[in-house]
């Protein structure tokens, strides 16, 4: 089985890829006003507090043990502007969203990454 690093490092890209494409597909900004709006969706207190709230609503008991999984792992890495435990629970966050990538469950994780805009855009985070 791949380490939780490695879920997490596929699932940053894969997170960041579909918010991307969310706001291509569902604004008119220009490329530089996407970036800064896609802050709100990938910085890593959201990702902390999406997966707090996905926790509470979202995830089976096998998805929560990849979280625990993914929060517990050492990364050696510093965060630069985000406390260490919203570091902790955003790579938690990419480590699930890349072990769903990973094993392929898609129907899975488009649920999970469209609660995540629907709670970014309702402010429920």
């Amino acid at each position: 089985m791949m380490s939780p690093l490695t879920w997490a490092y596929v699932g940053d890209s894969v997170y960041e890829q579909y918010i991307r494409t969310y706001l291509a597909n569902s604004t008119n900004l220009n490329p530089h006003k996407m970036h800064i709006n896609s802050i709100k969706f990938v910085k890593a207190s959201a990702q902390a507090n999406l997966l707090q709230k996905l926790n509470e609503e979202v995830l089976t008991e096998d998805e929560k043990d990849i979280v625990r999984r993914g929060r517990n792992t050492q990364s050696h890495h510093l965060p630069k502007h985000a406390s260490v435990e919203e570091y902790m629970y955003s790579t938690a966050f990419e480590a699930l969203v890349g072990f769903l990538y990973l094993t392929k469950q898609n129907d899975r994780l488009k649920l999970i990454l469209e609660k995540c805009i629907e709670y970014v855009n309702n402010q429920e985070i």
